[in-house]
């Protein structure tokens, strides 16, 4: 299997720690309103806080009932409502409206609002021009990362990628300078922190700030090096379909909040069942991080294997059964359940992947990286678009065929367009004006931007000569970035080489060997030479923006052989897949150290796109 854990591997900090000071804080704000209340939940917030403090915690703290936020009336009969959500501006016009309504019908009651992570101040002006900012309580419940699993801590926050690379909504900023605050506080300080990227540079320098304000702490970091990373710096990775085991079960299932709900297709009962995802299971924790088609025979072998430790039973006398009872039958039950449950999803997976040909799709996704048959991918795109297979998998293909080609030439722009219109609606007009911003789906411009050049050069020479060099710079325009990537790191292995899956030598293992992910390859980079030099031309072609900072912790340096030194933050502004997780696992194991994953949110294509999409019409 790919992903055995080495022995020298660096122990990781217990960030059980954190769910701990986010409980904690919690039930002192729950207490500030003495006596039984009800509690209304931002939708968004009830699995986060499902894995914080349960229904049975909430009640030992006078919380009577629980409603979810859904900005319609309530049937609340409590003389005390405690409201725990988003600082979102529309919410707070109906708690404000709730307000109001109460006040008319003669009704007292007292209003907490807890404000997570914080409380903006655009919320607050919205309570005073809606009358009721004297009638309620505010507060913060600064509840900034939740441990997903041993080394994945998430800011649950989605709405970051649209919020702060499509609206321009810097808010979010100061909540990841915080969250690193936070880990900086409880773990102690960082001796290197290396960025790239416009918001990676803004949440160094809020966390910088809140450093300066703060107190600070000499305390023996447990993790040395962190490194920021912008999601628009790498667009490619989130966009290819994934096919490690998590990933897959992620695009098919949905992960929410590091636990899926398994269907009756996959229980082979009428019941679903919610399962969480992470080290504790057995059976997950070691297929994970596996290319979908080792996992079958992983699976069967393991079967074979509890099967040989349920017939052990045969043959023993009362004490020793007495014994297997007590010791390991419970073990095999549990690891039993869990291996037909994953035996099931891959039997899902497989149908339905089946049924989209995705053979087929992933060959088309491989040509695209590799700059092979690009008229047949074009061909195979459209064929998608027209059969209407999946939305977003058609969108998602015509990102993928921008981004690697630098753009579409301007004919196959119009007609794809037209084509996607007429198969899924006009009313997606505005979704392609966003992409167009992001740089996702663009037409390339190659006649526009060359004039200005071509007409002060015409004053120099004769036309013949500018017709030649109107040539050249048209290749040169069409001469795509991530192609000049690609090359420069390596990103696409040589395509004459057979890959062997069961044993990857490289990351690539998680594209079936097609392509290193651009992020990941990043951060390889830059920890091996200990910054961005000699990465010069790599930075240019993303638009700069790079940092590499020593930090304040003193001699830490000198420690260089410590666990600290060998554990490595990186942390994901816009979301991360758990294709790159697993990338980073490998890359971990490879090099002696461990990698801890913050990421504001856990994305994949489908949450990525439709977050920009603007059908509403």
């Amino acid at each position: 299997m790919a992903h055995t854990e080495r022995r020298d591997a660096p122990e990781l900090p217990d960030f059980s720690l954190l769910k701990r000071l986010a409980r904690d804080q919690l039930i002192f704000l729950l207490e500030q309103l003495p006596g039984k209340k009800d509690l209304f939940i931002d939708a968004d917030l009830m699995s986060p806080l499902d894995r914080i403090a349960n229904v049975t915690i909430l009640k030992q703290h006078e919380v009577d009932k629980l409603y979810k936020v859904e900005l319609k009336p309530i049937v609340s009969n409590s003389d005390q409502l405690c409201f725990l959500i988003r600082p979102r501006i529309q919410t707070v016009k109906w708690i404000s409206d709730l307000v109001n309504s109460d006040k008319v019908a003669g009704r007292f009651r007292r209003y907490k609002i807890i404000f997570t992570p914080q409380k903006f101040y655009a919320c607050e002006t919205v309570l005073e021009e809606q009358g009721v900012f004297g009638d309620v309580t505010t507060d913060e419940w600064n509840f900034y990362i939740l441990p997903l699993d041993d080394d994945i801590l998430s800011l649950e926050l989605p709405e970051f990628f649209r919020d702060n690379f499509l609206e321009g909504d810097q808010r979010w900023v100061t909540t990841a300078g915080s969250a690193l605050h936070l880990l900086q506080s409880v773990y102690g300080s960082f001796s290197k922190v290396y960025g790239i990227g416009r918001c990676a540079k803004m949440v160094y320098e809020s966390w910088r700030e809140l450093m300066e304000e703060g107190e600070q702490r000499t305390r023996q970091p447990e993790f040395a090096k962190v490194f920021l990373i912008d999601r628009d710096v790498d667009y490619v990775t989130p966009l290819c379909s994934q096919v490690v085991y998590e990933g897959l079960v992620d695009d098919i299932f949905r992960i929410k909040c590091g636990s899926v709900e398994f269907g009756p297709d996959v229980t082979s009962s009428d019941k679903s069942i919610k399962v969480m995802l992470n080290s504790q299971d057995k059976v997950f924790n070691e297929i994970r991080n596996e290319h979908f088609s080792n996992v079958f025979g992983f699976l069967s072998q393991k079967a074979k294997n509890l099967q040989t430790a349920y017939d052990k039973r045969r043959g023993m006398d009362i004490q020793q059964m007495k014994a297997f009872v007590a010791d390991e039958l419970k073990g095999l039950k549990q690891e039993h359940r869990l291996l037909s449950l994953h035996i099931g999803a891959s039997e899902s997976m497989m149908k339905k992947k089946t049924k989209q040909d995705f053979q087929e799709l992933l060959k088309t996704e491989h040509s695209l990286l590799e700059g092979f048959e690009i008229r047949e991918c074009i061909t195979y795109i459209e064929e998608h678009i027209n059969r209407q297979v999946s939305m977003i998998d058609s969108l998602r293909l015509l990102c993928l065929l921008s981004i690697t080609e630098n753009g579409l030439l301007s004919k196959d722009y119009k007609s794809l367009k037209a084509q996607y219109f007429q198969s899924y609606g006009i009313d997606h007009l505005l979704t392609f004006a966003n992409l167009r911003q992001l740089g996702l789906l663009e037409e390339q411009q190659a006649g526009e931007t060359l004039t200005v050049m071509e007409s002060k050069v015409g004053k120099l020479v004769n036309d013949k000569t500018v017709g030649k060099l109107t040539d050249a710079f048209s290749s040169l325009a069409k001469k795509s970035n991530f192609r000049a990537l690609s090359k420069r790191l390596a990103l696409v292995p040589k395509s004459g080489e057979e890959y062997d899956l069961r044993v990857p030598r490289d990351m690539a293992y998680i594209f079936s060997g097609a392509y290193i992910p651009l992020s990941c390859k990043l951060i390889e980079q830059v920890l091996e030479r200990d910054g961005w030099t000699g990465l010069e031309e790599v930075t240019r072609m993303l638009n700069g923006q790079e940092f590499a900072v020593t930090g304040g912790s003193s001699g830490s340096e000198a420690r260089n052989k410590t666990d600290a030194q060998r554990i490595v933050l990186v942390m994901f502004l816009g979301g991360c897949t758990f294709s790159e997780i697993s990338a980073l696992r490998f890359l971990g194991k490879e090099r002696g150290c461990r990698f801890i994953v913050v990421t504001t949110a856990i994305t994949n294509s489908a949450r990525l796109l439709e977050a920009l999409l603007d059908n509403h019409a």
